[in-house]
């Protein structure tokens, strides 16, 4: 394509950062596909870089980038750098520019300044606790631990009871307009960009400059985090009010912040301030040195959060520590069922109400997997904001999946019945129940009944011998409701119990512990080591792990692609995926034989996988089928 371009040595520079984008997964695909596509159908020459300011999709950076590109091309080849007749950078009025381009909004000179204490405005400056060249990001907890400070509205609860928005609803318009870029799975995590680190710095001289009038501490952003510098009229006071742990303990503010240590662990006669600071992690926040100087210590440096364990993954050996112990009587047992499992379309609540009946009182709501599970209440709505966890449920460790036999034979057919088990693996839960219900089911043979017959024998075996799950059958919807009645109490009486321990402890995972590439293998060890106990997730924490989406990796996306292909099973493609760890790769290997005999591209993967045996094995004729597809993907 470059040899037809006006400007093949500037095109080809950018179809390189393309592919290094797309090599990445980074969001600057889209720049570089939107400034390629522009050049190469401009039919102009430009003599220097500067002058493709003119073209749509391409902004005064990208030109910067090109310019450096220019010169090390004539440095290396011995050639002078060319001069440019542009004078400025504005863009021309649009003559001489090419049709195929759309024409582009005019860019918005004021730069965008969130108002003084408002959730946009805090969630820079909290971002801004980061090292500038870190790209690990904060989760939601962690951000509004830092935010919350700088905003006069809550991050938790709304202000207005009658509707839903609080200020972390501001978050979406900094994702808009790309101040705040969103990453992660199954935790989200956010970072600022060079735009968000452009305004946070405006905010910074803003308050700067504003204090010098005031008196006031002054919030900085420098060397990538927050230094907050108290003046000298507030050190005192300050001191002496964090000198009292009881009086701190006392302060809502830092309740918002994290749990601190009880009044019966550090008591009256505490006298170490290094103790106190130590317990309650005070040393880390932003009046660390006034306290210092205040008391003649060493003045310790706020540590950005890379340095601390809430954003590191917990080592196998520390991932106990980070656990928190649910006390016995702090929650109840609560039954939630899925929105969609209904009797019939004109009866959706019968369920519901079958179960009422029973002294049960479910809660409905969409579930991204499973038909019903259980999940601890806690009697007091604030008992996770005190660790910096979301909601007010934590997930216990049962859940059913329930098929009627004629919906077990249609997900066999379409495929979900492999998805479901497959999230149901991710979401690490121990005790997972497989409800077969009967259901009269007509067939069109007695061939067809044989079948099908074996179909549902083999699906029930392996779900309980390969994926080790507890398989119920029940006779009707009635069988199915007394079971889930029967369920509910027996998990009562396990985690709930009257006047006695519970006989299975809770123990709450954070969800800054939850990485998606070795939670199950930590959860796996936790179990071993302590059977008996529950170890539980928040509930948006396993939504997000068992979403359909939101934990896919790239790896699971390939396998899904190649599972599309009739003949490629799980086993076959997961042998495709180890010597083609990409999509990308695997269409690379077949452009290798462009310009070759076509046959030896249609068994390029039979002879990969010629030393495979049983179901591992690709046949020629699959092979050649892959060929014809991802082939021609490139």
């Amino acid at each position: 394509m470059a040899e037809t371009c006006a400007n093949p040595l500037l095109l080809g520079w950018i179809k390189e950062w393309l592919d290094q984008a797309r090599e990445l997964n980074s969001k600057g695909v889209t720049v570089y596909k939107r400034a390629y596509d522009s050049m190469k159908v401009c039919p102009l020459t430009f003599n220097h870089p500067i002058e493709a300011l003119r073209l749509n999709g391409i902004g005064p950076k990208l030109c910067d980038r090109l310019t450096e590109k220019l010169k090390a091309y004539c440095e290396e080849n011995g050639l002078p750098m060319p001069e440019t007749s542009c004078k400025s950078k504005k863009r021309p009025s649009g003559e001489n520019l090419p049709d195929a381009a759309p024409p582009k909004k005019p860019r918005k000179s004021k730069q965008y300044v969130p108002a003084l204490r408002s959730g946009a405005y805090a969630l820079l400056l909290g971002l801004a606790t980061q090292r500038e060249d870190s790209s690990i990001g904060l989760s939601k907890a962690q951000l509004i631990e830092v935010a919350q400070p700088h905003c006069d509205a809550s991050f938790t609860t709304p202000v207005d009871t009658t509707k839903f928005y609080t200020a972390w609803s501001s978050m979406k318009t900094l994702i808009q307009k790309d101040l705040v870029y969103e990453h992660g799975r199954p935790l989200r995590r956010y970072t600022l960009t060079e735009e968000g680190w452009t305004v946070a710095k405006t905010i910074q001289n803003t308050a700067t400059s504003s204090s010098r009038t005031t008196n006031k501490p002054v919030t900085t952003v420098t060397s990538g985090f927050l230094n907050t510098k108290p003046s000298a009229s507030t050190i005192h006071s300050e001191t002496s009010f964090l000198l009292d742990p009881l009086d701190l303990e006392d302060n809502a503010q830092f309740k918002s912040h994290r749990p601190l240590a009880t009044k019966s662990s550090l008591g009256r006669d505490e006298t170490s301030l290094d103790r106190f600071l130590a317990a309650n992690k005070i040393s880390q926040g932003p009046n660390a040195a006034s306290i210092s100087r205040a008391t003649g210590q060493q003045e310790q440096r706020p540590m950005p959060f890379e340095q601390r364990d809430l954003d590191r993954e917990t080592p196998p050996g520390d991932f106990a520590s980070k656990l928190i112990a649910l006390p016995p009587g702090s929650f109840k047992v609560q039954l939630i069922l899925d929105s969609r499992e209904i009797r019939a379309s004109t009866d959706r609540d019968y369920i519901a109400n079958e179960l009422i009946k029973k002294g049960i009182t479910p809660q409905v709501r969409a579930l991204e997997v499973g038909d019903a599970l259980w999940v601890a209440r806690f009697n007091n709505s604030n008992f996770l904001a005190t660790y910096q966890e979301e909601g007010e449920e934590v997930l216990l460790d049962w859940i059913v999946e329930r098929k009627r036999l004629d919906d077990l034979i249609g997900s066999i057919k379409d495929g979900r019945f492999l998805e479901q088990k497959f999230r149901l693996q991710r979401s690490g839960i121990k005790n997972v129940i497989y409800l077969v219900e009967d259901f009269s089911v007509t067939y069109d043979s007695n061939a067809t009944a044989l079948k099908f017959n074996e179909i549902i024998t083999s699906a029930i075996a392996s779900t309980q011998v390969v994926s080790g799950y507890f398989v119920k059958k029940t006779r009707n919807l009635d069988d199915t409701i007394r079971y889930l009645a029967r369920m509910t109490f027996l998990l009562q009486k396990m985690y709930e119990p009257s006047g006695k321990a519970p006989t299975s402890p809770v123990a709450l995972i954070p969800s800054s512990q939850v990485f998606s590439q070795s939670y199950l293998t930590k959860l796996k060890a936790s179990r071993n080591e302590d059977p008996s106990t529950t170890y539980a997730v928040t509930y948006p924490t396993f939504a997000a792990l068992t979403s359909k989406s939101d934990v896919l990796t790239l790896r699971d996306i390939f396998l899904k692609m190649l599972m599309r292909t009739r003949g490629i099973s799980g086993e076959k493609a997961l042998e495709i995926q180890r010597r083609w760890n990409t999509p990308r790769k695997f269409i690379e290997a077949f452009e290798a034989f462009d310009g070759q005999d076509p046959k030896e591209k249609e068994k390029m993967v039979s002879d990969q996988m010629k030393s495979l045996v049983g179901r591992k094995k690709v046949a020629h004729a699959l092979s050649k089928k892959l060929a014809e597809i991802w082939g021609e993907a490139g």
